[in-house]
């Protein structure tokens, strides 16, 4: 069994805005974030089927994309695809840094803000509303502006 996410890059960053959540949940794809502690996804949508990964990692934003009864099949921030059961997922939306190097948090939407923090490519916070290219991000308590186009799961579906 292979584990992901075991513990997180580094000491995240980020700020809560209010809670972005998708549209109807009937309608696929959609954002989504692990919801527990450890969840486990699977190769196929029941519990019979092999598990494939186990995340670790509170608040990781995944993809949603297929519906098959209480399964969701999902895509993670890496590409790896799998089933997890729809009780270790919330619509409440996270993000992931995705860059090469450092990404500077401000302090409102807008690069001519002051600069809060630096954030390390891999962090994983909660996501606000996303505006004009720039979403509210909270990480560990701390919150900020971030360039949506720097988080994996801040795009719109």
């Amino acid at each position: 069994m292979r584990c992901r996410y075991f513990l997180a890059a580094a000491l995240g960053l980020a700020l809560i805005g209010s809670p972005a959540f998708s549209a109807d949940e009937d309608k696929v794809p959609y954002w989504a974030s692990i919801d527990t502690d450890v969840a486990n996804m699977r190769v196929g949508p029941g519990n019979t089927f092999r598990i494939d990964w186990v995340y670790r990692r509170l608040h990781l934003p995944v993809k949603v994309l297929r519906r098959e009864g209480p399964w969701r099949q999902v895509e993670d921030p890496d590409g790896a695809r799998g089933w997890i059961r729809d009780v270790l997922l919330s619509r409440q939306r996270g993000a992931m840094v995705r860059a090469d190097g450092l990404v500077e948090m401000h302090q409102a939407g807008a690069s001519g803000s002051p600069v809060l923090w630096k954030v390390e490519p891999g962090v994983v916070g909660l996501l606000g509303e996303c505006d004009k290219g720039w979403c509210a991000f909270e990480v560990a308590g701390h919150k900020g502006f971030v360039e949506q186009d720097r988080l994996w799961g801040a795009q719109n579906l």
